[in-house]
């Protein structure tokens, strides 16, 4: 009698366990699923922020390529010619002078007939003239128009140089993130492949498979290690030139 009055007791304390381990477990699935987006989120924000960084730097250090340099110094060029250009009226205009020989005579006095004369009372005693053409104006005006012309077309060849070198590194690195990635991918299946081969030899070995299928395993690793020989080549290539557009190695880069 005692067990059955000890029966209903058990089976409420066995429901409330029950019960509440399944509270404790909707709270804990709650709490991750809350939780997980914003770490998810957070995560992919700072990796986002990374890779923009990296972008901004390789952008920066592609600027200094002797290519933009060249833009670059064309502006200066073109702005001494405006400067130049501005100045140059200034040999246009010719000055000349000259002074009266007789101003620099004294009084002489003729031992014929005694009288006494005075050259260098003649006039004039000198004269200044200047030349100045009648274009002058005109055609040093329309100079310093040609030379800032020439100023705002070397500074749209520049702007046009920043954004082509820009759109340049930029495709390149993403070239270089492809190449990485099918790397890293053939790299984890010619691992694969060597596995399936070990095994395939080992049981060759201990007479479980038979010749072809043996040698089916071996070609299949060879392939794949050829594939992964080719993307290694085409990483490398890829990374050469990248830096060879910013200037330093892309190890060097990543550890800033």
């Amino acid at each position: 009698m005692t067990n059955n009055l000890l029966k209903p007791l058990l089976g409420s304390v066995r429901t409330a366990r029950i019960l509440t381990a399944c509270c404790l477990l909707l709270a804990t699935t709650g709490y991750a699923q809350t939780n997980a987006p914003a770490n998810a989120v957070t995560s992919g924000v700072r990796q986002a922020d990374k890779a923009m960084d990296i972008r901004e730097r390789l952008v920066q250090l592609a600027m200094q390529n002797p290519n933009y340099e060249v833009a670059d110094r064309k502006v200066a060029i073109a702005g001494y010619q405006v400067n130049k250009a501005k100045g140059s009226w200034l040999s246009a205009v010719a000055v000349q002078g000259n002074v009266n020989e007789f101003t620099l005579q004294g009084s002489k006095t003729n031992p014929n007939t005694g009288v006494t004369t005075n050259p260098g009372a003649l006039y004039p005693k000198y004269n200044i003239g200047a030349t100045i053409p009648l274009d002058m104006f005109s055609s040093k005006k329309n100079d310093i128009k040609i030379a800032k012309e020439n100023l705002s077309i070397a500074q749209a060849e520049k702007n046009q140089r920043f954004r082509e070198i820009k759109a340049e590194v930029l495709t390149k690195y993403e070239d270089y993130l492809l190449a990485q990635q099918k790397l890293e991918f053939q790299s984890q299946v010619t691992q694969d492949a060597r596995t399936a081969y070990l095994a395939a030899e080992k049981d060759f070995q201990e007479g479980a498979i038979k010749q072809e299928d043996y040698n089916k395993s071996y070609r299949g690793y060879t392939e794949e290690k050829m594939k992964q020989a080719e993307f290694l080549r085409n990483y490398n290539v890829v990374k050469l030139d990248l830096e060879k557009m910013i200037g330093i190695s892309m190890d060097e880069l990543l550890k800033k």
